[in-house]
């Protein structure tokens, strides 16, 4: 870990300058500078006093915490196509199966379904984005359409299936994850 570089980071994202730094540190510009070049290290005293100033301290200046990923993009996204189900989904968001919820782009093909997904804790919501679906829950069926949602706590054998002629596109959102 460069602690100069990561002092320097700090610095720019609280809007100082090296100057300021120094002036609510009670240290020199000159220091500032050497440090955040890499040219001198602080003491402990003065690395606390530095992080003080700047908001934060020893635990978390040297937890090496990956930062969330808010934006994912196309390149994060995970495709699985299942040829004899004649459905693909999409995994919005990667390793999402250890977050509390999990989004899937689902397309499936005229007479296509998802997998039957057996009883389970938690919610399931859908949003068809164009097409028809059907929805089995349970003993029950319901016929989904574009610009409709479904929402059902998954404590039922549930799929879904595309009865129409066209490919349907259906945004599925299931918490706990479970695809």
């Amino acid at each position: 870990m460069k602690i100069g570089e990561k002092i320097r980071q700090l610095r720019l994202k609280a809007g100082l300058t090296q100057e300021e730094l120094a002036d609510r540190c009670e240290l020199t510009k000159g220091f500032i500078s050497q440090v955040e070049r890499e040219l001198t290290s602080p003491s402990i005293a003065t690395l606390m006093d530095i992080l003080e100033c700047l908001g934060t301290n020893l635990k978390d200046f040297f937890s090496d915490a990956v930062p969330e990923k808010v934006v994912f993009k196309k390149d994060d996204v995970f495709i699985k196509q299942d040829e004899e189900l004649k459905h693909s989904i999409k995994w919005l968001v990667p390793n999402a199966q250890k977050n509390a919820m999990e989004p899937i782009l689902m397309q499936i093909e005229p007479g296509g379904s998802s997998n039957e997904d057996n009883p389970h804790d938690g919610e399931e919501f859908g949003y068809v984005i164009s097409g028809s679906i059907n929805l089995y829950l349970g003993n029950h069926k319901y016929r989904v359409r574009k610009g409709e949602s479904f929402y059902f706590k998954a404590n039922q054998v549930h799929r879904i299936e595309n009865a129409g002629k066209a490919k349907a596109v259906v945004l599925w959102i299931s918490s706990p994850p479970s695809f």
